[in-house]
């Protein structure tokens, strides 16, 4: 049964795959979003705007550059969050030489997978700090307006109102 998934995207470290190539950390999120298109049932992806955020934990890096997707999905959870590894680690991406919430070429995460609520060592949905980031709810209110957070039932624009100014601004292209 297929169900709409959310996944949050992130960047800002550029990513050189060869000498002769260099790719800025909006053309990885562009490129990533084609990726992902071909993991979803075709037809039913949307993705919103870009967004310029500063970094949040660990602050001394550069802004991100952040963008939701969502689609509809057939396959459980474990299996997408195999196949998000791969297409961060094709730009990039080393989970184990990397500081934790440090600069990154590329970051999806599974923010929503249809109403499922799991909680596993490898996997939590709804991500846990979703209700807390400027930079995943504004681009995710702009393409799904009335989403709901699924635990609580709060609608996420109510959550929205209620989180302090964090500078997430639209990207200009």
């Amino acid at each position: 049964m297929a169900e709409l998934v959310v996944l949050g995207l992130g960047s800002n470290k550029d990513f050189s795959p060869s000498p002769s190539r260099n790719l800025s950390s909006e053309k990885i999120l562009l490129c990533a979003v084609d990726e992902l298109s071909k993991i979803f049932i075709p037809n039913t992806m949307n993705s919103s705007s870009i967004y310029t955020s500063r970094a949040m934990y660990y602050e001394n890096q550069d802004d991100f550059l952040n963008m939701v997707v969502c689609g509809m999905y057939e396959g459980e959870p474990c299996e997408l969050l195999d196949k998000i590894h791969r297409i961060e680690a094709n730009f990039g991406r080393n989970r184990q030489n990397e500081i934790r919430n440090g600069p990154r070429t590329l970051d999806i995460d599974i923010e929503l997978f249809g109403k499922r609520i799991i909680n596993t060592e490898n996997l939590v949905i709804p991500h846990k700090k979703i209700t807390e980031r400027q930079f995943v709810l504004l681009p995710l209110l702009e393409i799904l307006p009335e989403c709901a957070e699924p635990i609580s039932g709060d609608l996420f624009k109510d959550i929205l109102k209620k989180l302090p100014d964090q500078q997430v601004r639209l990207f200009n292209m």
